[in-house]
């Protein structure tokens, strides 16, 4: 696990922090990060609990980046049938700035990200956030940035979707559409 530029771990397990007793959520997601050019932390198991997420490895100097602008779109389209997007900007392919200040204002001000963005740290080999270690466990390392998984709200079902897919192309908003759909059926069933 890296060291951030604030000093720390940027993403905590489980195993150091007090989970609530009444957060269920996929393991791989019981945990905290802090929050993007911030001391703030975030609890992924409270943000994410119940809810599809789609999982993305950014970078400020990329190709791809201007795919923040579509995956903002789809945050703001599907967020209140329960999608959440997860930003993990990284260097592992040395196209992320070195300074959190402007890998913020790439996101929250080039692009006006307002999904959560968290501090930069490793996607891919040995050094993954455990977010990643359990990603590529369950389908593949992401190969380049702008990488994206969609995972379902137990964290079983995981689809990966390579830079080229365009968060706004049919291929990834039909794959959220079904999981959505699904996990509505599943949470009917859960109340009834």
């Amino acid at each position: 696990m890296s060291v951030s530029a604030h000093g720390h771990d940027p993403i905590q397990s489980n195993a150091e922090m007090t989970a609530s007793p009444q957060a269920i959520c996929p393991e791989y997601l019981r945990v905290k990060a802090r929050k993007l050019h911030s001391e703030n932390i975030i609890d992924l198991c409270e943000l994410t609990q119940a809810k599809a997420v789609l999982i993305v490895n950014t970078a400020s100097n990329c190709g791809f980046t201007p795919q923040f602008k579509a995956l903002e779109a789809l945050h703001k389209k599907y967020q209140a049938q329960g999608l959440v997007v997860i930003g993990f900007p990284s260097d592992d392919f040395f196209q992320e700035e070195n300074d959190e200040a402007k890998t913020a204002a790439v996101c929250f001000i080039n692009y006006g990200v307002s999904f959560t963005m968290l501090a930069t740290s490793p996607v891919r080999g040995q050094d993954a956030n455990s977010v990643f270690q359990h990603l590529t466990a369950k389908s593949a390392s992401p190969k380049w940035n702008f990488y994206k998984y969609l995972v379902s709200p137990d964290g079983q079902q995981v689809q990966q979707f390579n830079s080229r897919v365009k968060p706004s192309g049919s291929k990834l908003t039909q794959a959220i559409e079904t999981l959505l759909k699904q996990q509505g059926v599943h949470s009917q069933r859960v109340v009834q």
